[in-house]
């Protein structure tokens, strides 16, 4: 049962979002914990005070559990302190590569990872509860935001505490829902994070956006003509019924509805995803995100090819960073973009990031950028 509850309600936001939400990175580690020298940053190797790129793993308990992750070091000069960045993925039984194995391995956090320690940027990525090597702690139901959420401010505090990291350079990157679970880390840390990249991130509560994804995937379906006007209309009514039932503590009809609609509301709502549903749909990411620190660098990114999380979700969590006076580069549009950070058409497996997404990433770190060239 370890991974029931996280390959289940990954299967139930796929239906929806018409995409598995992802996020996470490569595991270069081996048992001896430090690997090869990675080469993120042009090096002299004839200079003796450079330090090659390593990566290494790292654990930590929270809760009772221990989690793993992988701390990655680019080349950088000897007693240089650098920045470093708290990588978060998205939804799913997602661990540190961004990968639901054996079928779906993107690596999109390992390239983004990949693309920081170009700059110069260190990060820690880490295996979620259920997935790659840690556990579930005896749990067979998914854990609330709350649990997410603790134990990604834990991870925060032991890359703030790696000898090269500077603690006054703190990043926090999320992808889709992780961009959400970014806003709570801030939230909670004494040390506030100085910059903020939230990836095609989850801007509205998530019941919210789940009505709003089913909704567009039924007019796909009328377009496509699947479905009648009136079966897409009377699905829709059935959804937003549904919603307001869960929210409202009763029980939740689907008779009528299509049945992969009915599949979608029945796992979301039922005994092993409902507590984590409605944990976060209890949160407005645009109420959290007017509790930043003023000045805060943000990056907020959406993709116009993302039917997942479209550029017109995105608003209310706009009006929330700019009431809380953080400052740029703030929202970049990525034309042509997936929410995969592909580019549309783009293989799900292809290991690659949309030249868009590394150019925002690089402009996102320009005040601490380091190299060794």
């Amino acid at each position: 049962m370890r991974w029931g509850w996280r390959r289940g309600r990954g299967k139930v936001l796929a239906v929806a979002m018409a995409a598995v939400v992802v996020g996470g990175v490569a595991p270069v580690w081996g048992a001896g914990g430090a690997v090869a020298a990675t080469r993120d940053v042009g090096v002299d190797s004839r200079d003796g005070r450079v330090v090659p790129g390593v990566e290494r793993e790292v654990r930590f308990t929270v809760d009772g559990v221990t989690a793993y992750g992988t701390v990655r070091v680019p080349a950088h000069r000897v007693g240089r302190r650098i920045a470093a960045a708290l990588l978060i993925p998205g939804s799913g039984p997602t661990d540190r590569n961004g990968d639901q194995p054996p079928g779906f391995t993107p690596h999109t956090l390992a390239l983004v990872a990949e693309g920081l320690g170009a700059d110069g940027v260190m990060s820690l990525r880490f295996d979620k509860y259920g997935t790659g090597r840690t556990g579930m702690g005896g749990r067979h139901t998914a854990p609330d935001m709350a649990a997410y959420t603790r134990q990604a401010v834990a991870a925060y505090e032991v890359l703030r505490a790696q000898p090269e990291a500077d603690p006054r350079a703190m990043l926090v990157v999320g992808h889709s829902e992780g961009g959400l679970q970014a806003l709570l880390v801030d939230r909670a840390v004494a040390v506030k994070p100085a910059g903020l990249a939230l990836l095609a991130p989850q801007g509205m509560r998530l019941l919210d956006m789940i009505a709003f994804q089913v909704a567009d995937g039924l007019d796909r379906a009328v377009r496509a003509g699947q479905i009648s006007r009136e079966e897409g209309e009377v699905n829709k009514r059935g959804v937003a019924r549904a919603i307001a039932a869960f929210r409202g503590g009763r029980e939740v009809d689907t008779a009528g509805l299509l049945p992969s609609v009915a599949a979608l509301l029945e796992g979301m709502f039922g005994p092993v995803n409902g507590d984590f549903v409605r944990s976060d749909d209890a949160i407005d990411p645009a109420v959290v995100a007017r509790g930043v620190a003023p000045r805060t660098r943000t990056l907020v990114t959406c993709g116009t090819a993302d039917a997942n999380v479209p550029c017109r979700t995105v608003p209310g969590l706009m009006a929330g960073l700019a009431a809380a006076r953080t400052t740029g580069p703030g929202l970049r549009v990525l034309p042509g973009v997936d929410h995969l950070l592909h580019q549309a058409g783009t293989p799900v497996n292809d290991r690659v990031l949309a030249s868009g997404v590394r150019r925002v990433l690089h402009e996102f770190v320009r005040p601490w950028r380091s190299g060794v060239r």
